[in-house]
């Protein structure tokens, strides 16, 4: 089993920038990688970005290209999500989750952390 505890959401401006944080603990040797999704209020969680732990190989909604990165400490165990230039329509709770090896799916998830960005 992976532990993930997400931190470093809050309240922002429009064009601001925050940083989250992606902790993981427990089995994380048998983690591929980590994604990053978000769920605004009525609405349906969907994909942010995701990346591997070995490579660092990385993948982006195209929602976000360009204004966030997602980075990874392996040390750590930890990834980050480096949001720039955000806007209101990126207020939601972000979650990361544990990415089964090969595949583009998800087994264990954080508790989420909420971002607002206020217009």
């Amino acid at each position: 089993q992976v532990q993930l505890v997400e931190s470093g959401g809050g309240l922002v401006q429009a064009g601001g920038s925050l940083r989250l944080s992606c902790a993981a603990s427990g089995r994380t040797f048998s983690s591929y990688g980590i994604g990053w999704f978000r769920q605004a209020p009525g609405k349906e969680r969907v994909f942010v970005a995701t990346i591997t732990w070995r490579t660092g190989s990385t993948y982006y909604a195209d929602s976000v290209k360009g204004r966030f990165t997602i980075s990874r400490n392996n040390a750590k165990n930890t990834v980050y999500l480096q949001m720039n230039s955000l806007k209101p329509e990126d207020t939601a709770v972000y979650y990361c989750a544990n990415r089964l090896g090969g595949t583009a799916e998800y087994d264990y998830w954080g508790q989420g952390t909420q971002v607002t960005v206020s217009s």
